[in-house]
């Protein structure tokens, strides 16, 4: 195996690190906001990692067991996307010692941490670009990064510049991301370096910003080789979002952000797609990569970059549990993004990266506790994390949809109702091993079944759903 040991079995929570928890308010601005104000674009609220450290049994309480923070590195912005220094945590989130002091503590609770790896651009403030703005022309580092002529202004008023009238090439055209000149040797040491420290640090993986505008097979493979060297056991997830086996490989990431999974889940759950063109979407996520990268996949609901699935789906909370419950039972690594498992809500950024409430009384416990029911079923049952997919019942016309997790004798039947009408349902089992004469519980509720013969009839409440044992 290429893809490391750990990864069916990882849960993961992401974390935007200025808006979780406030754990030393002496590291913050003079004009931090107050905490849960509206979140604004530049505002900073306050969020650090000792913050982390203190609400770290409450993430141990929910059952989750990697996490994936957004970038930590020195910025000027509070999504820290234009990094300034790839080699210092930022001041307002702590220092060195509290990352090791935070990854101490999640070694200790067998918790994995993956960072937020952004080697396509930096932000001005970077040393190297900071050279070319005080020297121009004359700047040592004039090649890493692409001028198209002198000399070079790094700011306009909307911070944005089309690509006829640049100075440098910026990510999307944003001034205040020029773009790394990859092709440039130094530069690739320079991030080599950078992947190799935080590694060696204690980090347990990467997740890597638009790695395909990097478009080399060379850089990801050496990057690849360069990391593993330091922790064979490092995964590497990419943010591709569309379905690409291309990055999915030995060659480049062990898993990527599925955001093809959400879009077609959120498809079929919103009568967008028939439950006929859901499972042709998931047989082909199932099938373009190779298994090893399936099972290491990011499944994700929600993140930095979307609006909140409780937003999307307009506060319905049984299409929530519905979403969940087949989040938590599919091939791959389930993820939380933060506040999500208490009822956040937001629409696209910023609005998607609230402070999180830490008084409870404003809590859906509902959702925490299913949360947390999905989080320890998984833990639990191995054939969750790592049995095969099998798909048994596809009602089009009727919006139900079910498949199994097979693993050795361990079966779990997952079934769907996502109409607003109970179905009468029989599910062909032949393939799952079942007996007839078979009980079989609902590990969501109430609920015990027979088998008759090679089928499993039953009725499913409307919008919900089941795991059967």
């Amino acid at each position: 195996m290429t893809v490391p040991y750990w990864a069916p079995d990882a849960i993961f929570y992401q974390i935007f690190p200025d808006r979780f928890a406030n754990g030393d308010t002496s590291l913050d601005p003079y004009n931090v906001q107050p905490w849960g104000s509206p979140p604004t674009i530049r505002g900073f609220q306050g969020g650090d990692l000792r913050g982390v450290i203190q609400k770290f049994d409450y993430l141990l309480d929910l059952g989750i067991n990697a996490i994936y923070f957004n970038p930590i590195f020195l910025a000027t912005s509070n999504h820290r996307y234009n990094t300034t220094d790839y080699l210092q945590i930022d001041t307002k989130l702590g220092n060195l010692s509290d990352f090791k002091a935070l990854l101490n503590l999640s070694h200790r609770n067998n918790v994995r941490v993956i960072l937020d790896g952004v080697f396509n651009h930096c932000g001005r403030g970077f040393y190297a670009f900071s050279d070319i703005l005080e020297n121009q022309a004359e700047s040592p580092y004039r090649d890493w990064f692409t001028i198209k002529h002198w000399p070079v202004n790094p700011f306009t008023p909307d911070d944005q510049f089309s690509a006829e009238e640049a100075d440098y090439v910026g990510w999307w055209n944003y001034k205040s991301l020029p773009k790394f000149n990859t092709n440039n040797r130094a530069v690739r040491e320079y991030l080599f370096h950078v992947g190799r420290y935080w590694i060696e640090q204690g980090a347990d993986g990467w997740r890597l910003d638009v790695p395909n505008e990097i478009d080399s097979d060379a850089f990801w493979a050496e990057f690849r080789k360069q990391v593993l060297a330091a922790n064979s056991e490092a995964l590497l997830i990419g943010e591709i979002w569309e379905v690409s086996p291309r990055w999915a490989n030995n060659e480049h990431f062990d898993g990527l952000m599925n955001y093809p999974l959400r879009e077609a889940l959120l498809g079929f759950l919103q009568g967008k797609i028939s439950a006929v063109s859901f499972n042709d979407r998931i047989q082909q996520l199932l099938t373009v990569y190779p298994r090893e990268n399936v099972y290491a996949m990011y499944n994700l609901l929600g993140s930095h970059d979307t609006e909140r699935i409780l937003t999307v789906l307009k506060g319905d909370l049984n299409r929530y549990r519905l979403a969940t419950l087949f989040q938590f039972a599919f091939p791959g690594m389930p993820a939380v993004y933060y506040g999500d498992e208490i009822g956040l809500t937001g629409g696209k950024d910023p609005e998607s990266r609230k402070a999180f409430p830490w008084d409870e009384s404003s809590w859906n416990l509902e959702i925490h506790a299913w949360i947390q029911k999905l989080i320890g079923l998984r833990t639990r049952l191995p054939v969750l994390r790592r049995g095969e997919y099998i798909s048994v019942m596809i009602e089009d016309g009727r919006s139900c949809y079910g498949f199994a997790r097979k693993l050795g004798d361990s079966v779990v039947l997952v079934l769907m109702n996502n109409s607003t009408t109970r179905r009468g349902v029989r599910v062909p089992i032949a393939k799952l091993g079942w007996q007839d004469g078979r009980i079989v519980h609902n590990m969501l509720g109430e609920g015990e079944f027979i088998v008759d013969g090679d089928t499993l009839s039953l009725n499913i409440p409307p919008l919900s759903g089941m795991y059967l044992s």
